[in-house]
């Protein structure tokens, strides 16, 4: 729960627009003349009263003010609700109190947004791009391990010191740590990996509690639990005494590494719904998931048994119950705990298989050329790759500057495709980001399908990331839209015949029948025969535009006529990386469309 509160009459109009960001937020003012807001008589008084019944407070008005209103409140950071202080104008947006763990950096930003306001925000870590390790867990659902004080990792982590990032899942987290490391902060797949006499931070973000124990005396730590495990179970019928039950489960949790806190779910057979111990260990707001037989029995699990079977018309309710809850589209739940048995129980835990930390290759479409151009997406996977392999002949070198510390970047222009897949799999057999980073789009002449061959032979997981294609880009450059309304309706992709020989159907002659816009790829080259061809069916005086390094710093552009294509790519010495557009379209001005026609109706202008 939120309060607004105008600190006076000048501050309603403002306040106002506060209340349409936080929709269910209270108005309070002590003045007159605001029937649509909460009265009070004394502001110091509710505040001494309310203090601590609000998430948040936000005052509107002078900064004094609401320092000295907040002050005799004031009690812990862990306790404190956020505290944001807006002038009347509307013009800045000042974090005031419990900026990271009350939330009132991020309110703060949301706030500032909404007004169109300066954010005003003094915490270090925030100004310096760090992370807030105290919040951490909070912002990304983790549990946090580490009892005692934070300020020791704190202090020595915002001081720049080298620091050990042991990552052993992969969450919306760990992605997120991963696009904003701190040069000094090296990511470690295993504890023994990391040598203590250099990182005397270790900061660990798993599913299992890490053995630390083993440590040197002077080397700090931080742990992070993902909320992101199954435990699947199977219990006798009304197993009792219901406290030894859930001791031992838990027990025997801890015995295999596995703290009660990174369970999310509990799963089992629809039969037990009502098992006291069920009941027992899901009053922790464990959500509970329960599966029929048939539901169950399909499941491949590692310890299936015929006793099962016999009772409950399933091989397997723990494993495969876990497995089930964590499954998704793509792929299955993963056991991170094989089946364990008690006395009236059995257990097995699970994790969704896409949190594993394991190898993957991302190929990744770089767009044209300008580093502006990659995706987002694509630069992500840029930030976080544990090793680049880009088209180091059509790539520019710059799109791999936003890599992270210690990422191995490479040009595969000198290998061939053994000596590629050779050096990607090397990484991915070590569980590491790779990413394939091809000029254009994958889809269009990257040379994917080969590379995808061996990742498929080989079991390997990837993914494609599409990118802007140079064709798009040969069209933003000459400001013109390819298709021209009953004239061109069609754009054709393709390519000259080189070494690579074309299918008869897709003979140059033969596709420019269509007298669409044709892009021409990788013919720089055989100029001459493109130009040969083109003109058996288009007229000499068709508009032609020769586009060379789209997008790079030294891109240039030729217009002309159909008949002095070869002439213009000779001429200027292009080669590799060059465009040919043919058509009326570019540069066109004529033709309207009839969607903006003011008697054309569709859904939005009925």
């Amino acid at each position: 729960m939120k309060a607004i509160i105008a600190i006076s009459a000048s501050s309603f109009s403002t306040a106002r627009r506060l209340g349409e960001a936080l929709p269910d937020a209270q108005l309070i003012t002590n003045q007159q003349g605001a029937p649509d807001m909460t009265h009070t008589d004394s502001l110091s008084d509710f505040i001494a009263r309310s203090f601590h019944s609000y998430d948040a407070l936000i005052f509107v008005g002078a900064m004094g003010i609401c320092v000295r209103l907040i002050a005799p409140c004031l009690a812990d950071k862990h306790t404190d609700p956020a505290v944001v202080c807006v002038d009347s104008l509307g013009r800045q947006v000042i974090s005031v109190l419990s900026g990271h763990i009350g939330g009132a950096n991020e309110l703060t930003l949301q706030l500032a947004r909404h007004l169109g306001a300066a954010p005003v925000i003094t915490t270090y870590s925030d100004l310096a791009g760090l992370w807030a390790l105290d919040t951490l867990h909070t912002r990304f659902g983790w549990h946090l391990a580490t009892s005692g004080s934070l300020n020791a990792p704190i202090s020595y982590f915002t001081s720049a010191r080298p620091t050990a990032l042991l990552l052993q899942l992969r969450d919306a987290g760990t992605d997120w740590m991963e696009s904003h490391l701190p040069d000094y902060v090296r990511i470690f797949r295993t504890l023994e990996e990391i040598d203590t006499d250099i990182y005397k931070l270790i900061v660990t973000v798993t599913p299992l509690l890490p053995d630390l124990s083993g440590l040197p005396a002077d080397v700090l730590t931080l742990s992070y639990l993902s909320r992101s495990l199954c435990l699947g179970v199977g219990l006798a019928h009304q197993a009792q005494p219901v406290d030894e039950v859930v001791n031992g489960i838990q027990e025997t949790l801890q015995r295999h590494g596995i703290a009660w806190e990174s369970i999310s779910q509990l799963a089992t057979i629809d039969l037990k719904q009502a098992e006291p111990a069920l009941k027992a260990l899901a009053a922790e707001g464990k959500e509970v998931r329960l599966f029929t037989a048939e539901a169950l029995a399909p499941v491949d699990v590692p310890t299936p048994s015929a006793v099962v079977q016999g009772h409950v018309g399933t091989p397997s309710v723990s494993e495969a119950a876990a497995i089930l809850a964590t499954s998704d589209p793509m792929a299955a739940g993963t056991l991170l705990l094989p089946k364990q048995k008690g006395s009236n129980y059995t257990l097995a835990v699970a994790i969704p298989t896409a949190q594993l930390r394991k190898g993957h290759v991302e190929i990744v479409g770089a767009g044209p050329g300008d580093p502006d151009l990659i995706s987002v997406r694509g630069r992500h996977f840029l930030e976080r790759a544990d090793l680049i392999l880009y088209a180091g002949s059509l790539v520019p070198v710059e799109l791999t500057h936003c890599a992270k510390p210690h990422c191995r970047v490479e040009s595969s222009a000198s290998m061939d495709l053994e000596q590629q897949f050779a050096l990607m799999k090397e990484y991915y057999d070590r569980g590491l980001l790779v990413v394939r980073l091809h000029t254009g789009d994958p889809c269009i002449y990257s040379a994917i399908q080969e590379q995808m061959n061996y990742f498929d032979r080989y079991g390997m997981e990837y993914h494609i990331t599409p990118g802007i294609s140079s064709f798009q880009a040969a069209a933003a450059a000459l400001r013109s839209q390819f298709t021209i309304p009953e004239r061109v309706q069609s754009i054709i992709l393709t390519r000259g015949e080189g070494r690579t020989p074309m299918p008869e159907r897709e003979k140059l002659h033969l596709l420019a029948r269509s007298q669409s816009t044709m892009c021409i790829f990788l013919s720089a080259g055989i100029a001459d025969k493109v130009q040969a061809e083109l003109l058996q069916e288009y007229p000499p005086s068709t508009p032609v535009a020769v586009c060379h390094h789209l997008t790079w710093k030294d891109e240039r552009i030729y217009r002309g006529e159909l008949k002095d294509l070869a002439r213009i790519v000779q001429e200027n010495h292009l080669t590799l990386t060059t465009m040919i557009v043919v058509g009326e379209a570019i540069d066109n001005r004529q033709g309207l469309s009839r969607l903006y026609a003011h008697e054309f109706k569709h859904l939005f202008r009925p």
